[in-house]
């Protein structure tokens, strides 16, 4: 269907009109936030967000791999992108950037499931390119926390002292909000233990997508903040590879290893590889290890089919062992005078598959599968307690396309199960079968509208309804996305502070609520030449929080057991975003700021208070020059600001503090020399106050909260080996 230009005014009208009514009430009645984002712009330093330049072409994002979480029909948005480039143009010495630039543009996005391209999208998704996972991979080879970690917007919280594990908390949400996906799939289960963010080596990415923001309406209720998919790479026609090297001179080492090869005429394959080795550090010699020992050991193979008729089919599996541990040091203790020894053994088996299959002329049929299964040995001391975690995904769609509108319509149905063969009170299964439809509509050459929506119905919180809508406007220069988003979160035992101390203190769980939150973002972009700047406000109400709340078992003044409940009040977190990016020759400069007014109604109900953990600023710079195929070195600065503290008896806010690092790598044709330093300015958080509490929290912790670094300065080197054609 064809619409001319003069009919969709009153359509962009009344579009108009939905999003000025849901944004004046995240933003209008906050004054002092209207205020502090024109303070951004003009007076406070700026951050480092990487919305990065892609040098990955249309050809392999648009391949089995590309399209895992998408509809297989190339769109109409996409048609005039998928074009072949030669590679031979990527390696040359720094191009027209205009060109650079229509890269990223022309990369099909997965985790929208709509097929558009990136520029086309209405929901603003924010890519990481190999080209940074290269650099990332330099300075943090075993896991993906580096590689997120210093995206505009986007916090690595440090939940557990002991084991030094983590999870992504996107725009001040909490992190268990946030969905991890692998090429469209939930591979590391719907809700991904923090654990596993550091057992994810990046050697096999070929991008990162984030959204930000509710995305309940694509994924269901494990996507309440956000999603971040990790895009695999996509095997060429012939033989190649790489193998890495990395040395610390924390005692640390790590061997990747990635190889790709076409295995017949319509099926290629790649296989990645990891062994990766930590010996435990006291830094502070204080008694307790501020950097947890590790040995793990992951495999993935993969494999791409590519039919006739336009059919494809992905396939993977994965494979993970790790033994970790922490606490204190042998000869040791803890207040109350014993050693404590923390530690976890995991074994991890998944897989997924995705097919596609094209259906009359404008229609596909897509099918996703996934299943994970992961076993936890951990010990808290003299307890042990050992879990099971499974997570299962069936999921099949369809989706077609006509002159104006790309939509799509399907069926999923998740399973996630939790059984404990210590605490079986704790023991739970969900089971979601859900609905879901998105239609996306080109209103004329300027506009273009999203609608999304999905209907649960969940075994234990029964019919859920999640709604989005996107919208992108580009007069001229600017492009102008808003979105607004429903969503909720089953809330399961792992809080942060049971993940980081267990079960043995917690009450059965009683009479929850799911915690529901409604999100929304105005985004305004302006390119320039060499110069790219964007601002972005968002705001989120989050009602029903789920929180952990000390009592005494025994009646007594000692607080010395925990239960679950819902908070009373509205969480509300309001913030923006500044970007801007600058190129001059082989340099690039980026620049950004992150604003955060993320409060909660306080525990005696007498007015709000600041979400612990959450700066309310943060800011870096980054700098790197860089010539393709011969070096590349790089300068970073990031400040945290002060941070309100959660039960720490030292202090009641943090002191601000910079990480500053630099980064070289020089390449003589296949093979590549880097060396990085990392926490120039040695801080550590127990330069300011002791890790260790006088006595044991109630929840189990004998720590307070990491609001800092605890590693201290820390270099690593090594050496990355290409081969192949």
């Amino acid at each position: 269907m064809i619409i001319t230009l003069d009919l969709p005014v009153a359509g962009t009208f009344r579009i108009a009109q939905i999003f000025i009514n849901r944004f004046k009430k995240f933003f209008m009645p906050y004054s002092s936030f209207s205020a502090t984002i024109v303070f951004s712009l003009s007076v406070l330093p700026l951050s480092y967000t990487q919305i990065s330049h892609s040098t990955e072409l249309l050809s392999n994002a648009d391949s089995p791999a590309a399209s895992a979480n998408t509809t297989a029909y190339a769109p109409k948005n996409s048609h005039e992108a998928n074009e072949t480039h030669n590679d031979d143009h990527l390696d040359s010495a720094h191009t027209d950037e205009h060109e650079h630039e229509e890269d990223v543009e022309n990369i099909v996005i997965q985790a929208t499931r709509s097929g558009r391209i990136a520029d086309d999208q209405p929901i603003r998704v924010e890519l990481i390119d190999r080209e940074e996972i290269e650099e990332k991979a330099a300075m943090r080879p075993g896991n993906i926390s580096m590689l997120v970690a210093e995206t505009g917007g986007v916090r690595v919280q440090t939940t557990s002292p002991a084991l030094g594990s983590a999870n992504i908390r996107l725009q001040g949400l909490y992190g268990r909000y946030t969905q991890l996906l692998a090429d469209g799939l939930p591979l590391y289960g719907n809700q991904a233990s923090s654990i596993g963010l550091l057992q994810i080596p990046p050697t096999d990415l070929g991008r990162v997508e984030i959204i930000k923001g509710s995305a309940s309406s694509l994924y269901g209720g494990s996507a309440l903040g956000g999603v971040i998919n990790l895009v695999s790479r996509t095997p060429g026609e012939t033989l190649n590879g790489e193998a890495l090297l990395n040395v610390t001179t924390r005692n640390g080492q790590d061997l990747t290893s990635y190889v790709e090869s076409p295995l017949s005429d319509d099926v290629k394959g790649s296989l990645t590889v990891g062994a990766h080795h930590q010996n435990k550090e006291d830094i502070d010699d204080d008694g307790w290890i501020d950097l947890p020992s590790y040995e793990r050991y992951t495999a993935r193979p993969r494999l791409f089919w590519e039919g006739e008729n336009g059919e494809s089919l992905y396939a993977t599996a994965g494979f993970m062992t790790e033994q970790r541990e922490g606490g204190t040091m042998p000869g040791a203790v803890v207040a109350d005078g014993n050693p404590y020894e923390q530690t976890q053994d995991s074994q991890r088996i998944d897989g997924g598959l995705v097919f596609n299959m094209p259906m009359l002329d404008t229609l596909t049929l897509n099918a996703r599968a996934s299943a994970m299964v992961q076993d936890h040995d951990h010990t808290y001391g003299v307890l042990a307690e050992d879990d099971q975690h499974e997570s299962y995904l069936l999921e099949s769609s369809i989706a077609g396309y006509s002159d104006a509108a790309d939509w799509l319509v399907g069926l999923a149905y998740q399973t996630e199960q939790f059984t404990s063969e210590t605490y079986n009170e704790f023991d739970y299964t969900y089971e979601v079968p859900g609905i879901f439809t998105q239609l996306d509509y080109e209103w004329n050459e300027q506009l273009t509208t999203s609608v999304s929506a999905r209907v649960d119905d969940h075994s234990e919180y029964g019919t859920q309804f999640s709604p989005r809508i996107s919208m992108l406007y580009r007069p001229g220069d600017l492009t102008i996305r808003g979105s607004y988003g429903q969503g909720y979160f089953a809330p399961t035992p792992f809080v942060e502070e049971i993940e980081a101390a267990g079960l043995s203190r917690l009450e059965p769980l009683q009479n929850l609520e799911e915690e529901q939150a409604e999100t929304a973002s105005l985004d305004v972009t302006y390119r320039f030449e060499s110069i790219e700047a964007s601002v972005t406000a968002f705001g989120s109400n989050i009602e029903n929080v789920t929180e952990l709340q000390a009592f005494s078992s025994n009646n007594s003044n000692e607080l010395d057991r925990v239960r679950l409940i819902n908070a009373e009040g509205e969480t509300q977190i309001r913030g923006s975003e500044v970007l801007v990016r600058y190129y001059w020759r082989d340099v690039k400069l980026t620049a950004s700021y992150l604003y955060l007014d993320a409060t909660e109604v306080s525990p005696d109900n007498n007015g709000r208070r600041e979400i612990a953990l959450t700066p309310r600023h943060s800011a870096g710079f980054v700098a790197m020059w860089e010539q393709h195929g011969n070096f590349r070195v790089g300068f970073e600065a990031y400040y945290t600001g002060p941070q309100r503290l959660n039960e720490n008896p030292y202090i009641d806010e943090s002191k601000p503090y910079w990480h500053l690092g630099l980064m070289g790598e020089i390449t003589t044709g296949r093979t590549s020399w880097f060396i990085n330093l990392e926490n120039l300015l040695d801080v550590k958080q127990t330069d300011e106050h002791p890790l260790l509490l006088p006595s044991r929290a109630a929840s189990g912790q004998w720590t307070t909260d990491i609001w800092s670094r605890n590693d201290g300065f820390i270099a690593n080197a090594g050496v990355r080996i290409k081969f192949g054609k």
